[in-house]
């Protein structure tokens, strides 16, 4: 099988409000998707996206307010990078500024230049020009889904073996101590760098990558690639149900928390595309005592509400 590359990456965050109002008011992606943890649903899970949530556009938050903050290392994906336009650069910079983040241009990077600023809990984020075509008829700068993320690991060659042996990856350019393999997708979301490091390893905590997610077509490519992963020998968890994707779980051998997600069946099966992360959503198994979880979390205001397109 070949992966078409990132599905979704899910990261750390702290206050729920400052989370929500950088995503979706500085970095204008839309909230496709407000949940709760399925493991402690007394705390919110916001998806962050293109208009639908298409695989390949979504990150995703646990906040988690008064938690600890994590700190970069080796075993982590340790900068989000995001595509955006050609010629975009200026117009960002301007954008972040306004918004009081703090910005710095980094070296072209496979060609293509880029800025790299933190989120409010110390996410470290790219902004990477990338030969997305803009719509027509006008000139957008808007966030088009992914580009390649930083995973820093200590023995590089076995997350790529992984990568290229089960996921059908492939390796396409090194440049200084970076390796870019892409999968068969056609858009920058198809991309990972692999960066060799001595650090030491990564505390996952608030503003850190929590687990990043490679897409699959459908459940049988899922089943395949889990038998692929059990044959050599990593410990995967069964088929979970995520209501929006199925997922499986495992360590690669550098301790990144990999996830394995199907396209489907999407943000659109309990609402409307002009309706996406309005209200808050439960799983089934909590929907019982929506009461009581709606009196536990904190309050939140989504200051604007993009229709579909």
């Amino acid at each position: 099988m070949r992966s078409a590359g990132i599905h979704h990456i899910t990261a750390m965050a702290g206050d729920p409000q400052l989370n929500l109002d950088f995503y979706t008011e500085t970095l204008g992606l839309r909230l496709v998707k407000r949940t709760v943890n399925f493991d402690d649903p007394g705390s919110y899970h916001f998806y962050f996206g293109d208009n639908v949530g298409n695989p390949g556009t979504i990150i995703t938050f646990f906040p988690w307010p008064g938690a600890r903050r994590g700190a970069r290392g080796s075993g982590q994906v340790t900068i989000v990078s995001f595509a955006i336009p050609s010629n975009s650069i200026a117009w960002w910079k301007k954008r972040l500024r306004a918004n009081h983040v703090v910005a710095e241009e980094i070296s072209d990077r496979f060609e293509n230049k880029g800025l790299r600023f933190l989120d409010p809990d110390g996410l470290m984020l790219e902004l990477m020009e990338s030969p997305v075509i803009p719509s027509e008829g006008r000139v957008d700068h808007t966030i088009r889904g992914f580009a390649a993320p930083t995973l820093e690991v200590r023995h590089l060659e076995r997350t790529e073996k992984l990568l290229i042996e089960i996921l059908g990856f492939e390796f396409v350019g090194e440049e200084n101590n970076r390796r870019r393999l892409r999968g068969s997708g056609s858009n920058a979301a198809a991309e990972v760098d692999l960066v060799s490091s001595d650090a030491g390893f990564g505390l996952v905590a608030v503003g850190t990558v929590h687990h990043i997610a490679f897409r699959v077509a459908n459940d049988e490519e899922q089943l395949r690639a889990r038998e692929a992963l059990v044959t050599r020998g990593l410990n995967v968890t069964p088929v979970i149900d995520r209501q929006y994707f199925h997922s499986i779980y495992f360590r690669e051998p550098n301790g990144i928390l990999f996830e394995i997600a199907t396209d489907g069946p999407g943000f659109l099966i309990d609402e409307s595309g002009d309706e996406l992360g309005e209200s808050l959503k439960l799983p089934p198994m909590y929907e019982s005592a929506r009461s009581e979880i709606e009196r536990v979390l904190p309050a939140i205001q989504l200051q604007h509400h993009a229709a579909a397109s």
